[in-house]
C-alpha cells in the first residue's frame, strides 16, 4: 500500500508513520517529492486497520497497490523513473544507445570498437567480461582482465560501461568497474543475485528471461528494488516462441505494456532477438517507434572472427548508418537520440 502524506506534513510526522509501519511488520520505501511525500509499505496488510494510520498526524490518505509487483508499479510511482548516470540519463525524452561486442576479446579490438561506437553516436559501451555460454567448452570471457580493458576504453572515450555479472561472488568486483550491472536472461530469476546487485546500489539492467511473462519480469525487478535500489532498467531481448527463423521473437508489445504497468525505463536488445545482423536495424527502429527508452546493440569490427555472437553483430559502417536512421525515427515520435558530444 501507499501512505500519502499531506503537503504540510513535517519530517517528524513522516518519521513517526515510518516507525509505526515498521512496528507493524512493514518494510517502508519513502519517496520525497517536491510537494508531497509518499511512503510505500510492503508487508501483510491483515496486520493493520486503515484507520490506525489515517488518524496519525500528517497522513492524507492510503492507497492499496493491487498488482503483485509493488515498487515497480505505476501505482507506487505515477511519474516515469529516469536513471541518472551523470551525463547520461535513461528514461527521459532522449533515447540512449549502448553498443559494443558481445564479449571483450582483447584490448586492441575493444578499443577500436569503442572508438567506432563513440564516433557513430553511442553513449554507453557494452561488452562481456564474464560470458556464461550454453556450452562449457565455448569462450567464457576474460573476467577481470576484460573489466580492466573496458575501464581503459571508458577512460579513452568518456563513454559509460554496462557489463554482465553472473555470480554473487563477483558482484563487488564487477561493480567496482561498471557503471551499469547487467543481469542476463538466464539469471532473471536468480533471486540471490538480484538481491546482491540491488545492494550494490549501482544501476541494474535487467534482461527479460527467454520464457518469462511480463509480470514475472517485473517481479524480478521487485527483488532488486526491495533492497532500496530503484535504479532498474528493464531490457526486452526477445522470448522463445515456435518461430525458428530468428533466434528469439522480439516482443515489441512489451514496450507499451511495461510503460502502462510500470514507471521503470525499458530498453531493447534487437541483436539477441534477431540472431542475424540483417534484421537488427528493422527491430531497432521498430523499438524506438514503439517507445523504447534505449537500445543495446552488438557491434564488432570483424564479426566473422568474433568469439561470441558474431552473426548478430553489426559492422561499424552498418551501425553508423543505423544511428542516422534512428534519429529520423526518434524525431517522428517527438524524441531524439542522446549523443554525448552534443550535450
Amino acid at each position: 500500500m501507499i501512505v500519502v502524506m499531506s503537503k504540510d506534513a513535517t519530517k517528524e510526522q513522516i518519521a513517526k508513520v515510518e516507525k509505526e509501519l515498521a512496528l507493524l511488520g512493514f518494510k517502508t520505501h519513502p519517496i520525497y517529492g517536491e510537494v508531497k511525500t509518499v511512503i510505500g509499505a510492503i508487508g501483510d496488510k491483515s496486520n493493520i486497520k486503515s484507520n490506525t494510520l489515517l488518524t496519525m498526524p500528517g497522513v492524507e490518505r492510503i492507497i492499496p497497490i493491487m498488482k503483485p509487483f509493488k515498487l515497480a508499479s505505476r501505482e507506487f510511482k505515477q511519474t516515469r523513473s529516469c536513471i541518472d548516470l551523470g551525463d547520461v540519463k535513461i528514461g527521459g525524452e532522449q533515447v540512449v544507445v549502448m553498443a559494443g561486442p558481445c564479449a571483450v576479446e582483447d584490448e586492441k579490438s575493444y578499443m577500436e570498437i569503442a572508438r567506432c561506437a563513440k564516433e557513430a553516436g553511442a553513449s554507453i559501451l557494452r561488452g562481456g567480461a564474464y560470458k556464461p555460454r550454453t556450452s562449457p567448452y565455448s569462450f567464457q570471457g576474460l573476467e577481470e582482465d576484460g573489466l580492466k580493458i573496458m575501464a581503459a576504453a571508458r577512460e579513452a572515450t568518456g563513454l559509460k560501461l554496462v557489463t554482465e555479472v553472473v555470480d554473487t561472488r563477483d558482484v563487488e568486483l564487477v561493480a567496482s568497474y561498471a557503471d551499469i550491472l547487467q543481469i542476463g536472461a538466464r539469471n532473471m530469476q536468480n533471486f540471490r543475485l538480484l538481491q546482491e546487485v540491488g545492494q550494490s546500489k549501482k544501476p541494474v539492467l535487467l534482461k527479460r528471461g527467454i520464457a518469462a511473462t511480463i509480470e514475472e519480469w517485473l517481479m524480478a525487478a521487485e527483488y532488486i528494488m526491495d533492497t532500496g535500489n530503484y535504479n532498474v532498467i528493464l531490457c526486452e531481448r526477445g522470448i522463445r516462441t515456435y518461430e525458428t527463423t530468428t533466434r528469439f521473437t522480439m516482443d515489441i508489445s512489451s514496450i507499451p505494456v511495461v510503460k502502462e504497468l510500470s514507471h521503470l525505463p525499458i530498453v531493447v536488445d534487437p541483436s539477441h532477438a534477431a540472431g542475424n545482423w540483417k534484421y537488427v536495424p528493422a527491430l531497432a527502429k521498430g523499438a524506438v517507434a514503439t517507445g523504447a527508452d534505449g537500445l543495446i546493440i552488438e557491434m564488432h569490427t570483424n564479426p566473422s572472427s568474433a568469439l561470441s555472437d558474431g552473426p548478430q553483430s553489426l559492422r561499424p559502417d552498418n551501425f553508423a548508418v543505423l544511428m542516422k536512421e534512428l534519429e529520423l525515427v526518434a524525431n517522428a515520435v517527438s524524441r531524439t537520440i542522446f549523443k554525448k558530444d552534443q550535450q
